[in-house]
């Protein structure tokens, strides 16, 4: 069955290329076409393409109707075709959620092959720019854990540690010899601080900040109550 896919772009000529050029593809169904952050709103509303392909710098608020269209419509996947080779540009559309993003310089072949990996339900970056991109991206996520880590005091890392081993409340306090009220305290700073809903997300966001462990063989059966 042809991915069907939707191109937004404000340069008619462009645009008028791009339908032209991948009308004529066996694999690929053409179902809307736009020039603005509005009409991209509108056709992942009424359209419901699988792929729709949207350039950045065009009237109105692309970064706001990306972020809409990912949270409203996630089944439409969003590849960024765009002039814009600033890294900092593509990380953040990145992380909004896009699924693919596509430099203007690339080749007709590379945008096709593009379709089709992000509607497979992976992610295409521009080979060459990929790897800055996600060496950005990495050095980005180091420096959020190493925030995170710094705002946590000895006490609060040292509870982390025994959550991390399955403790309950009664038994961290008895280790630590503070009263179960203090540890109920820290957790809840705890999760102010890693943004978490209950114990199990701070263990969770615990491991993705690579909280060491301390205490070697002691009992790892992780209760959450």
């Amino acid at each position: 069955m042809p991915i069907s896919v939707a191109f937004v772009d404000d340069h008619p000529i462009l645009l008028e290329g791009l339908v032209s050029l991948y009308s004529g593809k066996d694999d690929l169904f053409i179902t809307a076409q736009g020039e603005n952050a509005v009409d991209a709103l509108k056709i992942a509303e009424e359209k419901r393409p699988d792929v729709l392909v949207l350039d950045l710098n065009m009237p109105g608020d692309t970064m706001a109707t990306i972020e809409m269209i990912v949270r409203n419509h996630n089944a439409t996947k969003i590849i960024v075709f765009t002039a814009a080779s600033n890294i900092e540009t593509a990380v953040k559309v990145l992380d909004l959620g896009v699924n693919g993003y596509v430099l203007k310089g690339s080749t007709a072949r590379d945008l096709h092959e593009a379709i089709k990996i992000v509607h497979g339900g992976n992610t295409f970056i521009t080979p060459g720019f990929a790897t800055k991109v996600i060496l950005s991206m990495k050095a980005a996520e180091l420096r959020r854990k190493t925030r995170i880590q710094k705002r946590l005091s000895a006490r609060e890392e040292q509870i982390v540690r025994y959550l991390m081993m399955g403790k309950t409340n009664r038994e961290i306090a008895c280790m630590l010899d503070i009263s179960e009220k203090t540890v109920k305290h820290y957790m809840t700073l705890l999760m102010q601080k890693l943004d978490a809903r209950n114990r199990l997300e701070v263990v969770l966001a615990a491991q993705k900040l690579d909280v060491p462990m301390e205490t070697a063989g002691a009992d790892t059966g992780a209760r959450f109550n």
